[in-house]
Order: structure tokens, then sequence, then C-alpha cells
């Protein structure tokens, strides 16, 4: 009679279990990659805002909701203020970083980048921005350089 053993079952219903175990989360994990992306969309699009207000010679602010980043451009400079101007992105979308989820704090200040490259407050108050982002690590810029790390 052809059929398998006991110990070819039992053999089997281990390979079984440990596949469920090792790539099962792997395959449901995927938001933490599209948390890590996200967070990469947001770096990029700070280094484009303070690249941006370098060459142009205008300030450019980064405003923020929980899923998106907009980039505005003064009409002038000097400026105090953006103004509705926005900034394209290098592809000619208007906004940076849509993820379609809350992923970003609701409280994160404007970002202003002065035409130095130095980012500051609304105030103009140089100071260095964290901006959160869940399941990656944070976004940072420097305010006395600009840099976005």
């Amino acid at each position: 009679m052809a059929g398998f053993t006991l110990a070819e079952l039992v053999m089997v219903l281990v390979l079984v279990g440990l596949l469920s175990v090792v790539a099962l989360p792997r395959f449901s994990g995927t938001s933490e990659f599209r948390n890590i992306a996200f967070r990469d969309e947001v770096a990029a699009a700070l280094r484009y805002a303070q690249k941006s207000a370098v060459s142009h010679r205008r300030l450019v602010c980064a405003a923020f909701t929980a899923s998106s980043v907009t980039l505005h451009i003064a009409a002038t400079n000097p400026a105090a203020a953006c103004g509705s101007s926005t900034l394209n992105s290098p592809d000619g979308k208007t906004a940076f970083a849509q993820a379609g989820s809350d992923l970003m704090a609701n409280d994160i200040p404007t970002i202003h980048f002065q035409p130095s490259g130095v980012a500051t407050s609304a105030a103009g108050v140089v100071m260095n921005h964290v901006i959160n982002i869940s399941g990656a690590s944070p976004v940072t810029v420097v305010g006395a350089t600009g840099h976005v790390d």
C-alpha cells in the first residue's frame, strides 16, 4: 500500500511550522519598509528645500501635514514669509512624501530655509529641527548649516 509514514508526516508538519514562524512575519511586515521609504522621502524633500533656497537665493518653507511635506518659495529676496508660491519637486509634483496615512506628528512647525542655507523657525531663530516618523528613525535638520540627516 502506498502512503506516508508517521515520521514523514511529522517532519512535514515541523517544516511547515518553522516556515510559518520564520517566513510569514517577513511577508506581513511591509509597513516597516513603507515607513522607512516615507522617512527617506521626507529627508529628500528637506534637502531639496535647502538646496533650492541657496540656488534660488530665496526663502523656502517646508510645511508639514501628517502625510506630506509641501514646499513654498518666496517671490522676492529678502522675504519674511514664503507666500503661496509652491516650489515644485524636480519631477513636477507639488508635494513630497505622500504616504496616504498619518505617519508624522501633527504639530511639526514649518521649517524656513534661508537663502544662506540655514534652517530657522518662523521667527527667524536658527534652530535644530527633529521630525519623528512612526516606525523609522527621526529626520534631523541642523539649524546652523541646514544639513538634513
